[in-house]
């Protein structure tokens, strides 16, 4: 039986101390057992010669200082870990909440992880269908890489990625493919929309559901996105899937972070957030990837809203440096009603030649997507000027680009959170649109994809 200690000297908000404790470890998991009985859980975040601070998962209402018990567990926080997670719905410590049985676990795993070896990694470099057209065929997402979302309050995040965690698949019928969807810091209803809309589609049966409610403490909001990268870590490394984690929203789980840097009294970084946020993001995102030898592949989506849109702010900042590329929604394109909103010109991602062309998508695809972005470019620039100088100041040719412009962002970009397009469809949206400007202004594209595709 772990030893008890009656030797609570003080709670500060989340935080209690702790005296004359031996054995104890950091980040050990610990029991408070209060006088009625009711136990809460705590998690050891320094030691002091023999002294234990401790952070509390539930809050410290009720605690009374001479009666409550603390006893440490010997070990960290684990998850247990089955196939059986498939299709269910957990908390943010991963406690089912959706009425179902207690998982049966085949083995219990460290939330922690372990760092991959970077000489075990793979190059990622197969096609992820997301059913969306601005990112399969100009961003095109690749099996193993970290594409995050930037996106802004108030704007539809939250419907895109319940869109991609719906239509996400490998192609190929023989691979297997999971989702594990982790939520942190949301409303009720927010979470309540998530779960009915992959129930209603039947992606449930292929998801992991992790919830993590806005008014669960800030200390179980940290925990969350570890919880789920171990569930993604076994379903992938030991089961042979192929896994898409969706982490939403990052900026919550950041500013749960500086919440309890502060009650910790650390000296502030930027803007108040921990000067070790970068090497805490990355412990995070660096854990999706391939590895040599491993039939599955981790690929990431973490989406977070940038406070005052302001993509210089420390959590898109650093998560810029760590990841590959981004994906950028716009408020502009959304108060004129594209669906999603997607902005394709300053979103990027840095793998996509990597995941393209015959075998892969289509031979063209290369072609076309360089195509349409030089092409979209112009017509914005068109459109610029028509408003500055009128529309009499333009060309002929000007005035086709931003038609091009205009169709573009109707036919392309806004497809509704519905439509699930096949790549030979969106490429086949692309040549559409490519038609409106003469062939002459196709110099981005080969003679033979020009003759194959451009008269149909």
């Amino acid at each position: 039986m772990p030893k008890e200690y009656r030797t609570i000297q003080e709670v500060a908000g989340p935080l209690m101390l702790v005296r004359d404790v031996e054995n104890v470890a950091f980040d050990e998991l610990g029991e408070i057992e209060l006088m009625n009985g009711e136990k809460r859980r705590c998690r050891v975040l320094e030691i002091d010669e023999g002294n234990a601070l401790v952070q509390l998962f539930e809050n410290s209402t009720g605690l009374n200082l001479e009666s409550s018990k603390v006893r440490f567990l010997g070990r960290t926080m684990e998850l247990g870990v089955s196939e059986d997670m498939l299709s269910r719905v957990f908390d943010g410590l991963g406690r089912p909440i959706d009425n179902g049985p207690e998982i049966l676990p085949d083995e219990r795993r460290d939330v922690n992880g372990l760092p991959m070896n970077p000489a075990a990694r793979a190059y990622p470099e197969e096609f992820i269908q997301t059913g969306v057209s601005a990112i399969d065929g100009l961003n095109t997402l690749v099996r193993g890489q970290k594409l995050p979302i930037f996106s802004a309050s108030g704007l539809p995040h939250a419907k895109l990625a319940a869109q991609i965690a719906r239509q996400a698949k490998v192609r190929g019928t023989s691979e297997q493919f999971a989702v594990v969807f982790a939520a942190m810091g949301i409303t009720f209803e927010e979470s309540n929309d998530f779960v009915e809309s992959f129930r209603e589609t039947g992606a449930i049966d292929r998801t992991v559901l992790f919830m993590n409610l806005a008014n669960d403490p800030a200390v179980e909001r940290i925990a969350t996105p570890r919880m789920a990268l171990t569930a993604a870590e076994y379903l992938a490394f030991e089961k042979g899937m192929h896994v898409l984690v969706i982490l939403t929203d990052i900026t919550n789980y950041a500013d749960a972070l500086r919440e309890v840097s502060a009650a910790r009294k650390e000296v502030p970084g930027r803007r108040g957030y921990p000067g070790y946020m970068y090497t805490d993001l990355a412990s995070l995102y660096e854990r999706a990837g391939r590895q040599k030898g491993k039939k599955g592949s981790i690929t990431m989506i973490p989406i977070l809203t940038m406070p005052e849109d302001d993509k210089t702010h420390p959590i898109p900042d650093l998560t810029g440096y760590i990841t590959e590329g981004q994906i950028i929604l716009s408020r502009d394109l959304y108060r004129r009603g594209i669906e999603p909103p997607i902005d394709v010109l300053p979103s990027l991602s840095r793998l996509k030649d990597k995941g393209i062309g015959e075998g892969k998508t289509r031979a063209d695809h290369a072609n076309t997507m360089n195509q349409l972005f030089a092409a979209y470019a112009r017509g914005k620039d068109a459109k610029e000027l028509m408003m500055i100088l009128g529309e009499a100041a333009l060309t002929e040719i000007d005035k086709l680009y931003a038609k091009f412009a205009d169709e573009f962002e109707q036919q392309y970009i806004n497809q509704g959170y519905r439509a699930d397009r096949s790549i030979e469809e969106t490429l086949d949206i692309g040549w559409d649109l490519l038609r409106i400007l003469p062939r002459t202004e196709l110099k981005r594209i080969k003679d033979e994809f020009l003759d194959k595709y451009y008269a149909k």
